[in-house]
């Protein structure tokens, strides 16, 4: 396993990459040790096994450290998410053809090979260059993942939720989210001398990249910044290159992301939402995309995608959107269908006259 990432990190992959691979190769690991089968020795019967058990035992839950059985984990039945299932299976293939390609151990297949029907033809062979490529599935066990909606925060809601934020670091860093629309990671990596409250822009280390991008901020931002930044004062070390965010309980220390996570998880639970903090970045690029005077590629830009594609699902309409507006179309109908039904006097007859005679009232 060692030699597998020390080739992922020769070849530039980032330390949170790593992990994420080390977790789903631990998680197969520990499958093989249950059934008493060396790594190397798995065929393609574990694998199935395997990618069953990740649909069938679900994921794991771990008992509270109270209890006599903590640190026990038992199945909850509820089943990975198909992404989750899907990584795992890419994670693994690449795992196998990286020793069959060293020729260590004795391994002599990949337990899990290619679709039969795709078994000894490239990826999109027969690519037309004027179309989109296809999503083929490449992996036998590989399952199908639905497309799935960025999810927004409608104004309603988000007003809620900051309306509940306790404090002024809270206030700005939710104020930068939305309008920026970084990542969780990405904005915490802003130092102090990475804010220019002049040209209204913010410095942020790009996720994948690595490398430092300026985003432009909205004018509150800068105000909640501010407020947050008087309030700390003299109680936070100063340097351009020292963290921007901290935390308020002391000792205090640099704002990690999962702090920054818990704490919108509770202002969620007391606003009643069920909101993501990765809601605000789809939020932020959402109300971007939406606005005519501002073209697509430059949303693009701000939100580090690498290809336009990725950009245009926040062109599709959110889901509250389509609901408003495909509910308004049934009370439209509704409404030109009674108005179909109300009799019209034919010319020549009065309709004062006719509601008298037929006991209506007068309209």
């Amino acid at each position: 396993m060692s030699a597998y990432f020390r080739d992922l990190q020769a070849a530039g992959r980032s330390a949170a990459t790593v992990r994420s691979y080390g977790m789903d190769l631990l998680r197969w690991f520990r499958f093989l040790w249950a059934v008493g089968i060396s790594w190397d020795r798995a065929t393609r019967v574990e694998a199935r096994d395997f990618c069953r058990w990740l649909l069938i035992a679900g994921k794991p839950v771990r008992q509270h450290w109270r209890r006599e059985d903590a640190g026990v984990m038992k199945p909850s039945g509820v089943p990975f998410a198909a992404s989750v299932r899907a990584h795992n299976e890419t994670v693994l293939r690449c795992f196998y053809d990286f020793h069959l390609g060293i020729s260590s151990g004795p391994i002599l297949i990949n337990p899990f090979p290619l679709d039969r029907s795709r078994r000894g033809s490239r990826a999109n062979a027969h690519h037309n260059p004027m179309e989109p490529f296809r999503k083929e599935r490449t992996g036998l066990y590989r399952p199908r993942v639905p497309r799935r909606v960025p999810r927004s925060i409608p104004d309603e809601e988000f007003n809620e939720i900051f309306a509940r934020l306790p404090s002024h670091r809270d206030r700005a860093l939710v104020a930068f989210y939305v309008s920026t629309g970084a990542r969780a990671s990405e904005l915490l990596s802003t130092t102090q001398g990475g804010v220019d409250p002049g040209r209204q822009l913010v410095s942020v280390v790009r996720k994948g990249t690595g490398e430092v991008a300026e985003l432009p901020a909205s004018t509150d931002a800068f105000v909640w910044l501010r407020l947050y930044q008087v309030e700390m004062d003299g109680l936070i070390p100063k340097g351009r290159r020292l963290p921007l965010w901290w935390t308020l309980r002391r000792p205090l220390r640099p704002l990690t992301y999962h702090a920054a996570h818990r704490m919108f998880e509770r202002v969620n639970a007391a606003a009643g939402t069920s909101a993501t903090l990765h809601a605000l970045r789809h939020t932020a690029a959402y109300r971007m995309a939406e606005d005519p005077m501002l073209p697509l590629t430059d949303v693009q830009l701000v939100l580090g995608h690498a290809l336009l594609t990725t950009t245009q699902i926040y062109l599709t309409p959110r889901k509250e959107d389509v609901i408003r507006r495909v509910l308004a179309h049934h009370a439209e109908q509704t409404r030109q269908a009674a108005a179909r039904q109300e009799p019209t006097p034919a010319p020549g007859y009065d309709q004062r006259a006719l509601d008298v005679l037929f006991a209506r009232d007068a309209r």
